[in-house]
């Protein structure tokens, strides 16, 4: 044991006991622990040395959610201040430690650097009487220095004074009589720029810059010695003799030219550094604010010329900044309150402290080009910049622009964050108002960028989710309502409500924000991988990565759906609040599907709604008027119903759990057996909360379920339909009870359509399960309903519809029940449909019951004259013919979908309220379902499309550009594709049995090839049908019947007078013979059916789309999966599917070779398939080119070099080698090649430069000098496109021009093209030159090439143009090399080629003798003097 140290021992002693302590590693007696500050943290604590505590707290981690809001600018990096301990090893000794952290004083001091006083002026102290230096006091000096600029305390007030005493006795005597605050008030003419700016020269100061002393921004500090000052003071002198000597004229000019060479930023700095007295101030303040006062009390002649233009046109930037720099002095005057000398610390008055206390300055619109900050109001209302309100509506602030009232998107930010309750809910309050607003489109003509993506990159969105954690529940219902804001715009939510009842209107495209980005990152995976991969991605994403372009998925990430379910459950928060929240949910759910599984998998969230707002009794008093609701909790809500309703939207199997594990059922009876108006709750609400169960129910047997409620409630639902033909009487006008009733009535129509169409299929079901045919296949049972159980209803519907279609007349009321009118015209399509394929029903019944419903209701309506109005409103509604009206909003932001319809639509589009596209939508369905089961009656119907207003609508449609599809187009446009397709199929109807119906076949097949390349997904189903009968149908090309190939054939005959030249290049294989246009016409109309399976064949990819789609199309409920349409990004078929076959091959080669395989296995019929696809693009180039016009000819002509890149020799088969010549022959057309453009972006296609690389690299493997692959190589070689295709050809691939031997007489574009204008590039022009002189290139190799090459190193040889020294000097070695070749022939071509000439053998006319001019510079160059000399042509 270790004795301790006793008294009277020395150092050596105590140095004996530490080695012995060190030899003998005992543990020490004490333990030294050292507390962390909690404010600096655990010093040295690691999770090695400190673990945590077995007893620790159990604490609650929301892993997802950081702990601190994010910060609007990035902040620096913090320091940490805490070191990790040293690491210590065993074997290290501890007195070597011990020492090595000893420092000895030394290593302390050596570090220590003196300041440099060399520049320091040393002043003896005052002497004084006293023994003792005086204390000094503040109070005892007056304040004798002004502050120029900054503020600064009393107390560092006195102390300049003093320091200013202090120089000024030690100052010459000459100085004691002036005041240090005399500042010169004029620039020095000769002496430094920096002494004193900008002077004002007046008749009572005209002395005060000559009497100044000392200079008043050069101290001397920078020249370094001892004697800076008196160096400083001497130039001072020297600049003060000088302008003595000067009179005032001259210092004004000399004033003026330094104004014109200095900078105005440098003259404003060495304005705001002069310091003077307080008259000096004013001066100077007056200055800065009118500079052109200044500028217009010079005289004339010098402000004239001699003055600087910048001085008298100055930027309005540069002004205010001026007047924002100016310091205003401050008087008691001023003040609203005078101080007085009584008040306790007050008999100094600070002036400058109390600025804030007077008056603020009237707001006015600066004179900027710039804009200026927008201020909002406490409503969200823009403030102008120039409004003056008074200062007790609470908008005025001491922060920027004070004078300005409201707040700035900034200054609300920096409020939300506040400690005080009520300002961070004012903030989020306001940020919500405007956010509304700006979704409005209230700002869009005010101010410049978007609101909304301004606030969401500055990190609003998690602003609001950041909020929604807070405790206080009146910065939750802010957070909640601004969020509601944000995402959910209720005119979308009207008008998707509003299309419900439409055809095919159930089904809606998903929320999802199309991401170009994303995009991108996934192409080249199939579509199990991409989503599967997208999916994986996202999860590895922080938050604010996922929500910069999708924010829902950014809050679904966040758990938002947890926060909400707590606030509804625990919190329970008021009305407004919950409405807000279920309106958030909603739209969440109309994000996807997978959406829709996470709020059904959030645990409590569905039964907390359903129990909450769903409930089955409440109390009455709510529907008591006047009744306040204080609680929403525990009353019926219709708001709740829907959300319930578009989750179920989601799919199958999400209606399936609501139905079975939350007890929706009960919940429908409840709220469809009663009658909306004894349903204890507000009038307006009941009949909402009815029609949205109805909707619920009809979206149920969408999926073929809850058909069981149908048997229930037969006897509620006839007792309704009975009721419905009484809205009739008490219509009156156009009321909001009246259209809530009719919305109601449509949802209860909808709901029997979907039955009906699932009681259709009942009988097939039923047979496949008993047959044992499908015992491989999933057994799907029937639905509970049978067909003779909903044929009851169809009589009360067609009688309603009957009394309905009387009211077209009426304009007022047709407008109030049309959508009621709509559906049942819908129901009768969808049952007659049905009712033609059961068993049970005989058909010579339902063909007699469709001839009544003709006769009888159908073409008395037909000729009624408000229907032909209807026709001719078709054109000013449609959304392709009017693309502005589906337009994005202007706040639209890429990342929250919408569908625009903030403010409402107007009644002159699609979904206005004077649209007659759902009606007649539906009459031309109803109209196909009887034509498709009683074909006899197809000509009763050929009325409908003689129809004027049909017509022009259609005409005009199709001739449009391609609509762009966004999320605000894409639902829109796919009602209107649903008319032009019903119209399509009539009319395909109408072609066999209507021997007049040729008139209108080609305006009908043009509709039919724009309506394939605009479809979008979820319609495959009507792409199939027009490809499969009308697009390569016969009966819908007329002109091959009607003499369109000879008029093809005269057509080529009258261009061969004209300078277009049609000429077909021949071919390498064995000679056959040419046919012409109008034979292959011919052959091609009659290969029709073949190329119809073709391409049929070539799109059995979308089979698995075209199966969902069918299933929605037919009515078989049974395989509908979700209600919720494909996510669009474009059309089903891109706009060059014409051409899909030739780049499906061609992409499967290149995929192969890219693998490294060679590719034996195309398919067997190779030369059918191109040879189908060059027929059908042919008939389409001819008789409707107008379809093809939104493909680029460079476009075209990409895919026709497929030919050439696919199948080795594929080219020089006969048939596609005619189709592809006949093909070129119209894109070398003039007008063709003046649109063609190489060098812009083409669609489907990475680099149009690595395509043409590829395609000489085949040219030189299998072209066989075929003149026709080799006019697909010289086409891209003219001078307009770029340089690097010439420099490929003629730099790493001159092997080509030995087989590129295209006939001059077969070339069908002409060599102007390649020689005008002449070429620049030096590089190709030595190359140009140096192959003519190898050899390289020959006129019986290369004619064209040659005479190109020839004409460009001619024009380039005698340029006479002033250029660079390099190029002169290649210009005249070139011409030198030429005078010295060996090759006669070619010397000649190059020094006598005079102009082209396609006539020519050669290509191009020779001078008999070269012009004088040339000659001349031919001698000067080759330093030939003598005529005779020169070279002579030979005869």
């Amino acid at each position: 044991m270790l004795s301790r140290p006793k008294p009277g021992e020395s150092e050596a002693d105590l140095l004996h006991f530490q080695n012995h302590f060190l030899a003998t590693r005992a543990s020490p007696a004490v333990k030294i622990v050292k507390k962390a500050d909690k404010r600096k943290g655990e010093k040295g604590s690691t999770d090695a040395e400190k673990p945590l505590p077995q007893d620790s707290k159990d604490v609650v981690m929301l892993d997802d959610i950081p702990d601190i809001l994010p910060a609007l600018t990035p902040a620096p990096p913090k320091k940490s201040k805490i070191k990790n301990a040293y690491v210590h090893f065993d074997d290290e000794d501890p007195e070597e430690r011990l020492e090595s952290h000893d420092q000895h004083i030394t290593a302390v001091f050596s570090k220590i650097i003196e300041r440099d006083t060399s520049a320091v002026a040393v002043t003896m102290p005052v002497p004084t009487g006293d023994p003792f230096p005086r204390t000094f006091h503040r109070s005892e000096i007056k304040s004798e220095v002004k502050v120029g600029s900054g503020r600064k305390s009393i107390f560092a007030q006195k102390m300049a004074a003093r320091r200013a005493a202090e120089k000024a006795t030690t100052a010459p005597s000459a100085a004691e009589c002036l005041p240090r605050s005399a500042a010169p008030d004029a620039l020095d003419p000769e002496g430094s720029a920096g002494e004193a700016p900008l002077p004002s020269i007046r008749d009572d100061k005209a002395g005060d810059f000559l009497t100044s002393q000392r200079p008043c921004l050069i101290t001397g500090e920078g020249l370094g010695s001892q004697k800076s000052e008196q160096e400083a003071q001497a130039i001072h002198k020297e600049n003060l003799e000088k302008l003595r000597s000067m009179s005032e004229e001259e210092i004004l000019q000399e004033q003026e030219r330094l104004l014109a060479q200095l900078d105005s930023s440098l003259v404003a700095f060495l304005k705001s550094r002069r310091s003077g007295n307080e008259g000096q101030k004013k001066e100077l303040k007056m200055e800065q604010n009118r500079p052109e006062e200044f500028m217009e009390s010079l005289p004339v002649a010098q402000h004239g010329v001699g003055s600087s233009p910048s001085m008298q046109e100055l930027d309005l930037e540069e002004s205010v900044r001026k007047e924002e720099n100016v310091k205003v002095e401050i008087t008691d005057d001023d003040l609203p309150v005078k101080p007085k000398k009584e008040w306790i610390h007050m008999d100094n008055v600070e002036l400058e402290k109390l600025e804030w206390m007077k008056d603020l300055p009237s707001p006015r619109q600066k004179k900027t080009k710039k804009g200026m900050q927008a201020r909002f109001s406490l409503k969200g209302e823009l403030i102008p910049a120039d409004a003056d309100l008074p200062t007790h509506l609470g908008l005025h602030h001491h922060g920027e622009e004070a004078e300005r009232a409201g707040y700035s998107l900034q200054e609300l930010f920096h409020l939300s964050r506040s400690q005080v309750i009520q300002q961070r809910t004012l903030a989020l309050q306001v940020l919500g108002r405007i956010v509304q607003k700006a979704r409005a489109g209230e700002f869009a003509s005010s101010l410049k960028g978007s609101v909304l993506r301004l606030l969401l990159d500055a990190g609003f969105l998690f602003l609001l989710r950041f909020s929604l954690d807070d405790a206080v529940d009146n910065v939750m219902a802010a957070s909640v309502g601004a969020l509601r804001a944000l995402l959910v715009s209720l005119d979308d939510e009207k008008y998707l409500d509003w299309t419900f009842s439409w055809y095919q209107g159930i089904a809606a495209f998903p929320f999802v924000p199309n991401s170009e980005e994303e995009e991108e990152e996934e192409e080249g995976l199939n579509g199990t991988e991409k989503s599967q991969d997208k999916k994986l991605k996202d999860e590895n994403k922080p938050d604010p990565d996922v929500a910069r372009y999708d924010v829902v998925k950014g809050l679904l990430k966040t758990r938002i759906q947890h926060r909400l379910r707590y606030i509804l459950e625990v919190v329970r928060p008021v009305p407004t609040v919950v409405l807000d929240i279920l309106h958030i949910l909603t739209h969440i759910a109309r994000h996807s599907s997978e959406a829709c599984s996470q709020l059904l998998d959030c645990p409590r969230l569905i039964e907390t709604i359903v129990r909450e707002f769903l409930p089955t009794q409440w109390d009455p008093q709510v529907a008591q008027p006047g009744c306040l609701l204080t609680s929403l909790h525990g009353v019926a809500c219709a708001t709740a119903m829907k959300f319930i309703r578009v989750l179920a939207s989601g799919g199958r199997n999400a209606a399936a759990r609501l139905f079975n594990k939350f007890e929706m059922k009960s919940r429908l009876s409840r709220f469809i057996v009663e009658d909306p108006l004894d349903l204890l709750l507000p009038k307006e609400e009941a009949i909402m909360l009815s029609t949205e169960a109805f909707r619920l129910w009809a979206v149920a047997a969408g999926y073929g379920q809850a058909c069981d409620l149908y048997r229930d409630l037969y006897p509620v639902l006839v007792r309704i339909l009975q009721s419905l033909p009484e809205l009739l009487s008490t219509c009156d006008g156009k009321s909001p009870m009246i259209e809530l009733s009719v919305q109601r009535a449509a949802a209860v129509v909808t709901l029997l359509i979907h039955v009906t169409q699932t009681a259709g299929y009942t009988a097939e079901l039923q047979a496949k399960l008993s047959s044992n045919s499908a015992e491989d296949s999933e057994q799907i049972p029937p639905p509970p309903v049978a067909w003779n159980q909903v044929s009851g209803l169809q009589p009360f519907l067609e009688t309603s519809l009957k009394k309905f279609l009387q009211e077209i007349a009426q304009t007022e009321t047709w407008q109030t029940f049309q959508p009621l009118t709509t559906t049942y015209v819908i129901y009768l399509a969808v049952y007659y449909s049905a009712c033609s394929q059961q068993p049970s029903v005989n058909p010579v019944d339902c063909l007699e019951e469709l001839e009544r419903l003709t006769s009888e209701v159908l073409q008395p309506f037909l000729s009624q004259p408000a229907l032909h109005s209807m026709w001719d409103l078709l054109r000013p509604c449609s959304a392709l013919c009017n693309p502005l009206s589906c337009s994005p909003a202007p706040e639209s932001v890429f990342s929250i979908a919408s569908l625009s319809c903030t403010g409402g639509k107007p009644p002159l589009s699609l979904v206005g309220s004077k649209s007659p596209f759902p009606f007649l939508t539906a009459l031309l369905f109803l109209i196909n379902s009887i034509t498709r089961v009683h074909k006899g009656l197809t000509s009763k119907y050929s009325s409908v499309l003689d129809f004027r207003g049909l017509k022009d609508y259609l005409h005009q449609s199709w001739q449009s550009g391609p609509p762009s599809v966004t999320p605000s187009s894409a639902w829109i446009l796919r009602h209107e594709y649903h008319l032009q397709y019903f119209v399509l199929a009539l009319a395909w109807r109408m072609a066999s049995t209507c021997p007049d119906y040729a008139q209108h076949a080609s305006l009908h097949h043009s509709v039919a090839m724009a309506l394939l390349s605009r479809l979008l997904p979820g319609s495959e189903h009507l792409a199939y049908e027009v490809l499969l009968d009308l697009a390569f149908n016969p009966e819908f090309l007329p002109e091959g019947k009607a003499g369109g190939p000879e008029a093809a054939d005269f057509s080529d005959i009258l261009h061969l007078g004209t300078s277009a030249k049609l000429a077909q290049p021949g071919s390498a294989a064995a000679f056959f013979s040419k046919a012409t246009r109008g034979a292959l016409l011919r052959e091609s109309y009659q290969n029709l059916p073949f190329i119809r399976s073709c391409y049929l064949s070539h799109f059995v990819h979308l089979q698995p789309t075209l199966m969902r789609s069918q299933a929605s199309y037919q009515g078989r409920n049974y395989l509908i999966q979700s209600m919720l349409l494909p996510e669009v990004k474009g059309p089903i078929l891109p706009s060059d599917w014409p051409f899909f076959p030739l780049i499906s091959l061609y992409n499967k080669v290149t995929n192969a070779e890219t693998r490294g395989a060679v590719l034996n296995s195309l398919p067997l019929d190779l030369v059918n398939t191109v040879t189908w696809n060059l027929q059908w693009v042919l008939l389409l180039e001819t008789w409707r080119a107008k379809t093809l016009q939104s493909i680029p000819t460079a476009a075209k002509l990409a895919r026709l070099m497929c030919v050439f890149l696919t199948g080795g020799d594929l080219f020089l088969e006969a048939p596609i080698h005619r189709y592809t010549a006949v093909l070129l022959s119209l894109y070398c057309q003039p007008k063709a090649l003046d649109s063609l453009n190489l060098d812009a972006p083409l669609p489907g296609l990475a680099s149009f430069h690595d395509l043409y690389i590829s395609l000489l690299e085949q040219f030189e493997g299998v072209s066989f000098g075929d003149p026709l692959f080799g006019v697909f190589v010289l086409l891209p070689l003219q001078k307009r496109f770029s340089v690097h295709l010439r420099l490929s050809v003629f730099g790493e691939h001159t092997s080509i021009l030995r087989a590129l031997g295209v006939p001059l007489q077969q070339f069908p574009v002409p060599l102007e093209r390649y020689t005008s204008p002449p070429e620049d590039n030096l590089n190709l022009l030595r190359l140009y030159f140096r192959t003519l002189v190898t050899g390289a290139l020959r006129h019986t190799w290369c004619p064209v090439l040659y005479v190109v090459a020839v004409a460009h190193v001619n024009s380039f040889i005698f340029s006479q143009d002033s250029t660079t020294q390099e190029t002169d000097a290649a210009r005249k070695s070139m011409l030198r090399k030429t005078w010295l070749l060996v090759d006669e022939t070619l010397k000649k071509h190059l020094l006598y080629y005079r102009l082209l000439n396609s006539e020519s053998l050669l290509g191009f006319d020779l001078y008999e003798q070269l012009p004088p001019m040339r000659l001349k510079y031919l001698q000067m160059v080759t330093q030939k003097e003598n005529k005779e000399n020169a070279p002579a042509l030979v005869s």
